[in-house]
């Protein structure tokens, strides 16, 4: 094995770019998609130089984007040494350069940001040695090569080597969302037992279910997900700073721990990894991996922003705390605006008259727009994509089972704090849509009872059918609410499109129902059950969840052709 440096050695002060090194600032190793639909690899600096021109990040994996997005946030951050408030940030906003400061930045910080630095690599300890001597196979780093699944892969029979450049995405995605289990110890981690390290978690954004504002380009996307410091919502201090400002780790977990993350830049770097890159000339062939430093994710509401966040009355009796929060998790089996209540409700969610704690929060990062809709800062009329991200794992979270990739177009007045009726109409909507396909599905149910059959696999047909017809046709009435819009007409134009809707999927149940259903039977109950007694129940309830649609304006909802013009 030759783990020299390519093209040689180099000093902790920094090459030039052309000595061999894989320095990360100028070497072209981040995805993107431009405005044009053309894809290339850009350096850090590029990215930042081109963000306007950018329209977002394409990594190997939707959680690989992420991770990244979290990186550039975190470099931007310092670079930008805030913004310190929402006056600075709408400079930002408005401003010819507002990335700017960052190419200088990076080159005062370039050492740390060479991969194969041979003191202080990028994200890695050097010299980092296994206790049982193991260099691991890189399908321990690279998410899409699913342990004893090499079937459901087009790397076959696994990464056996990397380029340097798509090494380093996976070296930032594995300190985000490496899988727990049992790992070797390295030399000099005090918490091996037998050579071996037993489950500390997975990386610290595979407890997250991920959220983040997707604008129009990626320069816009940065600065949506930019948070002030004086929000009051995500706690930060003086001593909030990315992992490569400082000092390089040690195999151990970090003894300052107990008071941190120190704010969003020391959080979006965490180090939850202990990694080390073997390679040669030609890239990289091995790894070696190990436990970093572990971060528990209850009651971290204050701290991470980019996840929606539920209170845990299980977590308060196992821990026997008063008051447990814990992320908010995506389900891969919902659509992302089935949960929308999880992103548009007020932060401080409390019944009328109730002293009891919100049940839930929206995500940090989505308050902050809030914010500045409700400022002026952001035009009411503003479109974004609610992003959802974020690895469901399996067995004992000792493997990555799937991937959430999903996200919602609006307008930013659906977030306004002091005018929540489009917020809430929307919310109401999505009520309304559950309610008919619980009607639909109940349909099911009664004709399989009338016929004889089996009521539960008839059932929950029919609620996919339900929600996978009306998956396009919400998201589109969604994106054309806008702020001059009455937002209970909008309404009882959606409660009409789900009565038609839901309304034709009932009659082709009733066609396929079968003799067996119009003939009927007598249920337990002592009632006589046939098709016909079920279609008349079925449209009564319709009517009942869908009670706006028959009082709304007549105004058809707009087609796509009259959609407000945003990019998706």
């Amino acid at each position: 094995m030759n783990d020299a440096v390519p093209g040689g050695d180099m000093s902790l002060g920094g090459p030039p770019p052309d000595a061999g090194s894989f320095d990360l600032t100028v070497r072209p190793w981040l995805p993107v998609q431009f405005e044009n639909g053309a894809e290339a690899e850009l350096s850090l600096v590029e990215v930042f130089e081109q963000a306007g021109e950018i329209r977002r990040l394409v990594g190997d994996l939707p959680t690989q984007d992420f991770a990244l997005l979290r990186l550039l946030l975190a470099i931007l951050h310092d670079a930008l040494e805030g913004p310190e408030d929402i006056d600075a940030w709408e400079e930002l906003w408005g401003g010819d350069a507002p990335f700017a400061p960052v190419a200088g930045y990076l080159e005062r910080h370039r050492e740390r940001f060479d991969l194969v630095h041979p003191r202080a690599p990028f994200f890695q300890i050097a010299g980092l040695e296994a206790a049982n001597g193991e260099v691991a196979s890189l399908n321990r780093i690279v998410a899409d090569v699913p342990n004893g699944e090499p079937f459901f892969t087009m790397r076959s029979p696994g990464a056996e080597r990397l380029g340097f450049a798509e090494a380093a995405r996976w070296l930032v995605h594995a300190h985000a969302y490496d899988t727990s289990g049992i790992k070797s110890a390295a030399v000099g981690d005090p918490r091996a037992k037998s050579g071996k390290v037993y489950p500390l978690g997975v990386g610290w954004a595979g407890n997250l279910g991920g959220v983040y504002a997707e604008g129009n380009s990626l320069r816009e996307t940065l600065l949506l997900n930019l948070i002030a410091a004086d929000t009051g919502t995500v706690r930060t201090s003086d001593d909030d700073r990315p992992a490569w400002r400082s000092e390089p780790c040690g195999p151990a977990a970090a003894d300052d721990l107990a008071g941190r993350p120190f704010g969003p830049r020391d959080l979006y770097t965490w180090q939850s990894r202990r990694m080390r890159l073997h390679f040669d000339d030609q890239g990289v062939h091995g790894v070696v991996l190990g436990y970093g430093d572990p971060l528990q994710p209850h009651n971290m509401h204050r701290d991470e922003p980019m996840t929606g966040w539920r209170r845990s009355q299980a977590q308060e009796k196992k821990r026997g705390e008063s008051l447990v929060y814990m992320p908010r998790e995506h389900d891969p089996a919902r659509a992302a605006w089935r949960g929308l209540a999880g992103l548009l409700a007020p932060r401080e969610q409390r019944n009328a008259g109730s002293r009891e704690p919100a049940s839930s929060m929206p995500p940090r990062v989505l308050d902050w727009v809030a914010r500045l809709v409700t400022e002026d800062v952001l035009p009411r009329e503003y479109a974004l994509r609610a992003r959802t991200v974020s690895a469901v794992y399996g067995t004992q979270q000792s493997v990555i089972d799937e991937i959430v990739d999903d996200g919602v177009m609006m307008a930013v007045v659906l977030l306004h704090r002091e005018n929540q009726r489009f917020g809430q109409a929307a919310i109401d909507a999505v009520g309304d849509a559950d309610k008919a396909v619980r009607a639909l599905g109940d349909l099911a149910g009664r004709l399989a009872q009338a016929a004889g059959a089996d009521q539960e696999p008839r059932r929950s047909a029919a609620h996919d059918l339900g929600y996978s017809t009306l998956d396009a046709p919400f998201r589109h009435w969604l994106r054309t609410i806008g702020p001059d819009d009455d937002p209970q007409a909008k309404r009882g134009q959606w409660q009409q499109r789900v009565r038609t809707l839901i309304g034709r999927l009932g009659d082709g149940l009733l066609d396929e129902a079968g003799s067996a259903a119009w003939e009927g039977r007598i249920t337990d109950r002592g009632e006589w059950l046939n098709d016909t007694s079920a279609d008349l129940r079925f449209r009564t309830d319709l009517n009942k969840a869908l009670h706006l649609a028959s009082i709304a304006d007549e105004t058809p909802m707009p087609d796509e052709n009259n959609t407000p013009k945003v990019r998706t």
